[in-house]
């Protein structure tokens, strides 16, 4: 019998000398520096692309070991359409190739994929791999693995003030109705709890679009670690920093560290 989050966490929050309560459930990456780290090593940066996608199937089977119930990668943003063609067309071989290649560690893991973004301005091969994997994995109930693939927070803010308002022309919804419990459910992530760390790599300072809405309250972690070099004891050090952190959410008590 597989062990529940609850005692894999706690099993890791022994290992890291923290309580279980100070471990985040959510945990999302901004992952950068695929680039720099195969232009100081006098690479083309396609070979960044290459091992910063091993370095996401390490990540993502460490989140599962460690009692993760989320953990949401930013991949490929909106504005990211605007790199030279040779990039992009060698991104989106690789996103078709990745999404078919993970479908069986995925499955073994009891890992649900769930795309954050658009699917529109994708290659078709990359939308049917992107299809097949949602669909293999719908029914998994271990952890949550966020794709932001094709994604923009604001096109999501968008997206979701849309659909509210059709909702409401349609006569589904009231206007009275609508509150922040009611736009998240209209979000990418409307069945994903909110993020509870952030984590940047490559040392950078800012947001990059990226779930605006939903990282309100989040704790930033911010290493000068290039995302290919990004391992386990680099999670294990932001879940520290973390777990020393005192969250609050506007009231004077600080989170429960049972």
């Amino acid at each position: 019998m597989s062990e529940s989050f609850e005692e894999k966490r706690q099993k890791t929050a022994e290992r890291l000398g923290i309580r279980s309560g100070q471990m985040p459930r959510h945990v999302a990456i901004i992952m950068d520096g695929n680039g720099r780290w195969a232009q100081r090593r006098g690479l083309p940066r396609f070979r960044g692309h290459e091992q910063g996608a091993k370095t996401v199937e390490r990540i993502a089977q460490y989140a599962v070991d460690i009692g993760l119930e989320a953990l949401s990668i930013y991949s490929f943003s909106m504005q990211n359409w605007k790199r030279p063609k040779e990039e992009i067309d060698f991104l989106m071989y690789l996103y078709a190739a990745y999404l078919r290649g993970i479908q069986p560690t995925l499955m073994e893991n009891n890992v649900r994929l769930v795309h954050l973004g658009r699917t529109e301005r994708l290659p078709q091969d990359v939308i049917e791999a992107l299809g097949e994997t949602l669909d293999m994995t719908r029914s998994n109930t271990g952890m949550a693995l966020g794709l932001a693939l094709n994604y923009g927070a604001r096109a999501e803010i968008v997206d979701a003030a849309r659909a509210i308002a059709e909702s409401c022309v349609a006569g589904r919804l009231r206007v009275e109705d609508i509150d922040e419990d009611c736009f998240s459910r209209h979000l990418y992530t409307a069945d994903l709890a909110d993020p509870d760390l952030l984590i940047r790599t490559s040392g950078e300072l800012r947001i990059s679009n990226f779930l605006l809405w939903q990282v309100s309250y989040a704790e930033f972690h911010v290493t000068e670690t290039l995302w290919p070099d990004f391992d386990a004891d680099c999670l294990d050090e932001a879940i520290r920093a973390y777990a020393g952190r005192s969250r609050r959410f506007g009231d004077v008590k600080s989170q429960s560290t049972l």
